[in-house]
């Protein structure tokens, strides 16, 4: 396994067509990996508006999905390991906000399907309730490549902290994470976040936003970053379509937690504090 490899955060703009939003996201593999990443990351709903009212028709199931179809290929041709954004993934009846991973030859190797749904009301600023078209998942993903032990999230749940310490415990040195925070959200809470949850957890940060794009119903933040174990950006877009590209360092990871040992010098973890709870 390397100790060090270059990574790629695709800030694609989504716009209303399927065809072109593939078409873009696999020119975007295409460059990145031209451009040295051996693993690239897609934004959250790459192939459609993050809008309830367009997911049930852009959605697809797995064994019949042209989109995944479509960037398992450019991962293959590549040779890059891919976390491929997220769709809107059909499965056994319900409608899930799912994020696929592909190794270097295409393949499928893990799931997430989105934890916490985004059900927002702020008045005067934006309301959205992802829930009445979304259903949860419930599997807290890490994974192993050949490059990293990986932690998947989706957007929201970068607001749930338990859920971060979890794949830490798990393994986690790099959590990639789609997202679409929004222009209200995103000025803030989206840096804060990310820059918070690779504090507390001594990891790597990569979070793969839309870019904006003012002609969408919901008008994504922008703003695709990456974020080392000691809090530090380290790559970050503005609010226009790029690629940005950072070096994940493993030694860096395990330099930073023998300096300042959190986590071997918990006391308490996720499952303690559980525990706790139960018996009040």
């Amino acid at each position: 396994m390397k100790n060090n490899f270059k990574i790629a955060v695709c800030q694609m703009n989504v716009v209303d067509d399927k065809e072109l939003n593939l078409d873009k996201a696999t020119k975007m593999i295409c460059e990145a990996s031209n451009n040295g990443a051996e693993m690239v990351v897609l934004p959250e709903m790459f192939n459609c508006p993050y809008d309830t009212n367009k997911f049930l028709a852009y959605a697809e199931s797995m064994d019949s999905s042209i989109s995944l179809k479509s960037v398992s290929n450019a991962a293959a041709d590549n040779g890059v390991y891919l976390v491929a954004g997220s769709i809107p993934e059909l499965l056994d009846g319900k409608l899930y906000n799912s994020s696929f991973i592909f190794d270097m030859k295409g393949k499928v190797i893990n799931i997430h399907r989105k934890m916490h749904l985004f059900d927002i009301n702020v008045p005067n600023e934006i309301t959205f309730k992802e829930s009445e078209v979304i259903t949860a998942g419930n599997n807290i993903t890490v994974l192993e490549t050949d490059l990293a032990k990986i932690g998947v999230a989706i957007c929201y749940d970068m607001r749930f902290p338990e859920l971060f310490r979890l794949m830490t415990i798990k393994g986690a040195e790099l959590v990639v994470v789609p997202g679409a925070f929004n222009k209200t959200t995103g000025p803030a809470h989206w840096e804060t976040t990310i820059r918070a949850r690779a504090i507390d957890n001594q990891t790597y940060m990569a979070v793969a936003s839309p870019s904006q794009n003012i002609g969408m119903a919901y008008i994504a933040y922008g703003h695709s970053m990456v974020v080392d174990p000691w809090g530090n950006i380290i790559a970050q877009a503005d609010e226009d379509e790029e690629i940005i590209y950072a070096t994940i360092d493993k030694d860096y990871i395990y330099k930073v937690r023998k300096e300042l040992p959190l986590l071997k010098n918990r006391r308490t973890d996720i499952y303690d504090l559980i525990e706790i709870i139960k018996n009040k």
